[in-house]
């Protein structure tokens, strides 16, 4: 298990429970701690006190027996003094020596009385069995006045003193024995529990024998016992007598139990007095917390708490924390709630806000009443981000939100995103002219605004959903307000529409073809057709346009005139367009070396950062010269972001890649972005050739551009050429090229092959 698991382990649902436990268990250890300490010393205590007891016992039993055997020999020194007594033994009278031992064994409490003589004999014996005389006649000799001596089959104390008349002739002898009844008896005098025995040494334990003589030792013997052994005075050679002293060390401790038993039911009480305090300490902290939980869960549940600050302590500035910490998450609350429902630019309800009131209003429709839903887009708002700024487009934006809600203050607004307003009418009568109402909101729109100081008309196209006849819900009301929208604003600037049946059938058929587009690109149903260029000036093929087709597998061929814009409005148009550059690069590496291919280049793809890279990128792995590659591109382009395109043109003309401007002269700005950067080749737009045949003002516009582009050495292709007529006059006009149907239609890969090798190229003029 690990250490995580272990503190989880520990973990309780309560925080009052845990301190407690947590004190409790703090001084349980502490407290044990202290138990076994104080138990082991008590222990050691018991253990050293009994055997200082039982060294001190046996000191006074030494004494005990010491102090009988000089009693035992004051009786014997006053019965050897006595003069008829040592006549007796001098003259060897029996009868009077044995009534003198008789009377003295009585009168000492001896079990016998004897004289040793001096040449070893035993005469006078009287009481119990007597000793081997010669083992007692050397320790006599040597002068030895009392000790222990072997008598019968058993050890007994004895006492002698010398029998001189005047000489010395014996020894009167006394004993008393030392069996386990006479023991016994010393060791009641004993202070401790005793057991005494004394042996000859030869007859020890080898447990005990090894032992030092006067020293306590311990042995176990099922119970653990302490012995302590010392060497009695001796009456007879080779006796060695010992006292053996015994005391048990297990009783002894066992009289202690009861201390310990105190001492763990003071521990308890001890215990428990502490978890009752750890329990009231940790309520009386933990109630706050207790509080400040519960207003926590309450908080998260969504009700509005306050937590009584009743201290000035921590858990009194915790809660006053707490409170402010509430104050300051409603405020936010509502502060992300109305952010979250409105646009943060204009302030006015957002998409959310818009739907739920919608819901709303369609909710409480009742009876024939009509709700009505605008969808609103502001007429080239583009152009003022672009060419004034984003501040400026910001400011127009906010200018037009305020003109809104002061003119339609009983109208919820709303903005949906970028340029795009949202507008919902309800409570409409069945009988309400919806036309004036849809002319009064486009009049909310069109006023001219000032924006740093300059003016910029504004202007939006409207689409218009009611209810209940274009939906009887709030999301079918605004899908069919969406697709009103977007035929108002295929109609022209500043217009509304209402919503028509028909348009949720072009809906659909829009989105089928956007999931015909996106099959198209990955399964390769797209082609290439090219369209010849022809230099008069050169009188040669000089290239050919790529124009792509779609070989739809239902529908066929599709003109890119039904597709373009389409793919252009989803974006689809940039992989179609890489896929464009690369084949057509791929197929002027098939041609000869001195023609090009130019391609068309929309918007999208120009701004795309990856445009020069992708462009690099074909021309690279089709292996043709930069300068055989043409781009084509409108004004359009440099509506936005005039210095980043011109940025990009440059990195392309340093490519070496050849740039011309298409449909050139339909566009109000031309000539100023011919005098910006200068292009290879401008291309007249079709128009200006179809009027050729209607007046000399045709004739004078060809003149005039084809007279500018020389002069800014740039070349000119006419666009559209179809009869002699119009080549002759293009010709006679300084036109140096042309392209249309005159020269050819757009033909396939295959076709173009067959149409060159059948010398086309060069009797296109003849």
């Amino acid at each position: 298990m690990t250490a995580i698991g272990r503190i989880d382990m520990l973990r309780f649902g309560s925080l009052k429970l845990r301190m407690a436990a947590l004190y409790a268990a703090l001084f349980a250890v502490v407290l044990a701690t202290i138990m076994v300490i104080v138990g082991q010393g008590i222990g050691r205590f018991a253990e050293n006190a009994t055997t200082r007891d039982l060294a001190a016992n046996a000191r006074v039993f030494d004494e005990i027996l010491d102090l009988r055997a000089r009693q035992m020999r004051s009786s014997t020194d006053v019965l050897s003094r006595d003069f008829g007594f040592r006549e007796a033994v001098a003259t060897n009278d029996r009868p009077t020596i044995s009534s003198a031992l008789d009377s003295l064994r009585e009168r000492s409490g001896s079990s016998a009385a004897f004289v040793v003589g001096y040449d070893a004999s035993l005469t006078g014996s009287t009481g119990d069995a007597m000793p081997n005389p010669m083992g007692l006649w050397s320790a006599l000799d040597e002068g030895r006045k009392y000790g222990v001596i072997m008598q019968g089959d058993q050890l007994a104390l004895a006492a002698a003193s010398p029998i001189e008349v005047p000489d010395l002739v014996g020894w009167l002898v006394v004993t008393q024995p030392l069996d386990e009844a006479a023991l016994a008896r010393l060791v009641e005098l004993a202070a401790i529990d005793l057991d005494a025995s004394v042996l000859r040494r030869a007859s020890l334990p080898a447990t005990i024998a090894d032992a030092p003589l006067g020293a306590v030792f311990e042995r176990a013997e099922g119970e653990r016992m302490l012995y302590r052994v010392s060497e009695l005075p001796s009456l007879q050679e080779d006796l060695s007598p010992q006292l053996v002293l015994k005391h048990s060390l297990t009783r002894a401790l066992a009289e202690y139990s009861g201390i310990r038993w105190l001492l763990a039911a003071l521990a308890v009480a001890g215990l428990l007095l502490v978890v009752a305090l750890s329990w009231r300490v940790a309520k009386t902290m933990t109630a706050p917390l207790r509080k400040l939980d519960e207003a926590t869960r309450l908080v998260s549940a969504g009700e509005r708490v306050e937590v009584t600050v009743d201290t000035d302590d921590e858990i009194g500035r915790l809660a006053g924390s707490f409170n402010a910490m509430i104050e300051a998450i409603d405020e936010r609350e509502k502060e992300i709630v109305h952010v979250g429902l409105h646009d943060g630019l204009t302030n006015l309800p957002n998409r959310k806000l818009f739907v739920e009131q919608l819901t709303l209003s369609m909710a409480r429709r009742k009876g024939e009443g009509q709700v009505m839903v605008v969808y609103a887009d502001l007429d080239d708002f583009k152009v003022v981000n672009d060419t004034l700024g984003h501040p400026a487009g910001d400011a127009l934006l906010k200018n037009v939100a305020d003109f809104l809600r002061e003119d339609l203050a009983d109208a919820t607004i709303a903005r949906l995103g970028g340029d795009e307003f949202a507008i919902l009418i309800d409570g409409i009568a069945p009988d309400d002219d919806l036309n004036t109402i849809a002319r009064t909101v486009q009049s909310c729109f069109m006023r001219d605004i000032e924006i740093e100081g300059q003016k910029a008309d504004c202007s939006a196209s409207l689409g218009i959903a009611i209810a209940p006849a274009d939906g009887a819900d709030g999301v079918t009301l605004m899908k069919h307000a969406d697709l009103a929208l977007y035929r108002a604003k295929h109609e022209g600037k500043s217009c509304y529409h209402f919503f028509e049946p028909s348009l949720d059938e072009q809906a659909r058929l829009r989105r089928q073809m956007e999931l015909d587009l996106r099959k198209a690109i990955s399964e390769g149903e797209f082609e290439l057709y090219f369209q010849p260029l022809y230099s008069l000036t050169e009188e040669r093929l000089k290239g050919f346009e790529a124009l792509i087709r779609w070989n739809h597998p239902v529908k066929g061929l599709v003109s890119p005139v039904d597709f373009i814009p389409l793919a252009e409005e989803t974006g689809l148009i940039l992989p179609i367009g890489e896929w464009v550059i690369r084949e057509a690069c791929h197929q002027a590496s098939q041609w000869d070396e001195d023609l090009a291919v130019a391609v068309n280049i929309s918007p999208k793809q120009f701004s795309s950062p990856e445009l020069v890279s992708k462009i690099l990128n074909a021309i690279a792995s089709s292996g043709i010269a930069p300068n055989r590659l043409e781009l084509e591109i409108t004004e359009s382009i440099f509506i936005a972001q005039v210095e980043k395109t011109m940025a990009i043109l440059h990195q392309l003309r340093n490519l070496g890649v050849r740039i011309a401007l298409d449909d050139f002269g339909t566009g109000y700005s031309s000539l100023s972005y011919l005098r910006s950067f200068p292009f290879d080749k401008v291309k007249i737009d079709r128009s200006f050739v179809t009027d050729l045949a209607s007046g000399e003002n045709g004739h004078a516009i060809i003149r005039a551009i084809t007279t500018l582009a020389e002069a800014l050495g740039m070349e000119t292709l006419a666009e559209g050429v179809e009869d002699e007529q119009q080549l002759e006059i293009l010709r006679r006009e300084g036109c140096r090229s042309i392209q249309g149907f005159l020269l050819s239609r757009p033909m396939s890969a295959e076709q173009l092959r067959v149409w060159t090798e059948a010398g086309n190229a060069t009797a296109m003029t003849a």
